[in-house]
């Protein structure tokens, strides 16, 4: 017997593993009673996996798969279609072919299909769908084949290389009118004018800022200066806006990656008639920045995305286009795989917040953090503003058993309520709007509150937006 036959022999199923057993043992009957017939039939029943082997040993295939994800960037918890098409390269008709296709966890069970006979040339169509229940990126594949003989005693396995891309992206919720850079850029209520003195020799200027026109240079001011100047002019301009993010891991309650067991399957806490609620704080974090950040995007403004793991810039010409900011779907890639990271505080983050917005506005989306974390940036971005912060309450995510990885005692509860209202006691005090978010609250919510904010109506009394009193 040669090496494939040896491997087929191991591929033995469990049908075939039993009927070797019971071969044996009529086998070792028969030469004990001396019975004949008995060591035929067992003769025989060894005889029909060895052969079963050698079939399956012997078959040739050549196989193509293609695959089609529709759509290949879907929302999370949407659902994508796959069409996977399974082509017979050989000129031979295939036989019975058992395929699986190999995906992560996060997308849901393994489909399987039965091909049986598939003519040479021939292609079967086949489709399955896949849940988008976790933000990613996640490939699709490789497709297992397994061949099995027509009595189910042995099978012959094997997976290809190919695949196929899929990107879970966060949820984009339509928000509404108002909030921070509320205008549209283009001279609406939110564009920002910059005005000039008519008059060369009063003109107004003032310092060179980069992606400022060169052609707006003026040269006798910047001979009497030292410094590059530019003239300003009564033009409207694209407005900046910066989005900081907290995606530390100490500042959230996380939950584990998506899986069989009872932990996966569980219902997160969620406002009422969401289908698919986020897991934890920091998945509703992520899906703040991805429909706020849009919807400054498509308002005008130049979009800067800071995290505490770095600043979020296009994937390709990084260097080159940062200044111009992140287009709306280059966001979405962008936050479809931010993670947590173990960063210890915002300082870093803060830094680069305050070189990138400008004179812009600023929304931080943070999650549980105390005065001494936030006193680097009230420093730095203090006094009346546009700025706002948007605090979660993560104790609304933990679950009501503190022995769960997400539990938490009344102490630790305590503490953490305490922190989160002397946080926006110090950004109510710094000129801050302040909004805090729960489990229960969507960003449609909190985005309604800041508009309000923004209008000089619905603050509560001492301060701030939506904040407990």
């Amino acid at each position: 017997m040669g090496g494939p036959l040896r491997t087929a022999l191991t591929s033995l199923t469990l049908r075939g593993r039993c009927l070797v057993a019971a071969g044996i043992t009529l086998l070792a009957l028969g030469a004990l009673l001396g019975e004949r017939p008995l060591v035929q039939i067992a003769v025989f029943v060894l005889a029909l996996p060895v052969l079963s082997a050698l079939a399956v040993a012997r078959q040739r295939f050549r196989v193509g798969v293609r695959r089609t994800v529709s759509p290949a960037r879907v929302p999370r918890g949407q659902d994508a279609e796959v069409l996977l098409e399974v082509t017979n390269a050989d000129r031979r008709a295939g036989r019975l072919w058992l395929l699986s296709e190999q995906l992560p966890a996060e997308l849901g069970g393994t489909p399987s299909f039965v091909v049986e006979r598939l003519p040479g040339g021939g292609t079967a169509a086949m489709r399955y769908r896949v849940s988008g229940a976790r933000r990613g990126r996640f490939r699709l594949g490789p497709l297992r084949l397994r061949l099995v003989d027509p009595f189910g005693l042995v099978q012959r396995t094997t997976s290809g290389t190919d695949g196929a891309p899929l990107v879970v992206v966060p949820r984009v919720r339509p928000l509404g009118p108002g909030g921070p850079a509320g205008g549209h850029g283009g001279g609406g209520a939110g564009a920002r004018r910059s005005i000039a003195v008519h008059g060369e020799d009063d003109v107004s200027t003032r310092q060179y800022r980069h992606g400022d026109d060169l052609r707006k240079v003026h040269w006798r001011a910047t001979a009497r200066t030292g410094e590059l100047m530019v003239r300003l002019e009564e033009r409207p301009w694209r407005a900046q806006a910066a989005l900081l993010l907290d995606v530390r891991a100490g500042a959230h309650l996380l939950t584990r990656a998506a899986g069989p067991g009872p932990a996966a399957r569980s219902t997160p806490p969620g406002p009422p008639g969401d289908p698919a609620p986020p897991q934890d704080s920091l998945e509703w974090l992520v899906e703040a920045a991805a429909s706020i950040g849009s919807t400054m995007a498509r308002r005008g403004a130049v979009l800067r995305v800071l995290t505490t793991a770095g600043e979020l810039t296009p994937t390709a010409g990084a260097a080159a286009r940062v200044s111009a900011g992140l287009t709306t779907p280059e966001l979405l890639d962008r936050l479809a795989s931010l993670g947590p990271n173990r960063g210890g505080g915002l300082g870093h983050a803060v830094q680069q917040l305050h070189r990138a917005a400008g004179e812009g506005p600023v929304v931080a989306l943070l999650g549980s953090v105390g005065p001494d974390d936030l006193t680097e940036l009230v420093a730095l971005r203090s006094g009346p503003s546009t700025d706002v912060a948007v605090l979660l309450d993560v104790t609304s995510w933990a679950d009501p058993s503190p022995r769960s990885r997400r539990g938490l005692s009344a102490t630790a509860r305590a503490a953490l309520t305490a922190q989160l209202e002397q946080s926006a006691s110090l950004l109510r005090g710094a000129g801050w709007q302040v909004v805090v978010a729960d489990a229960t609250r969507t960003v449609e919510a909190v985005w309604a509150d800041l508009a309000l904010a923004g209008n000089g109506a619905g603050s509560r009394p001492g301060g701030g937006v939506g904040v407990p009193a």
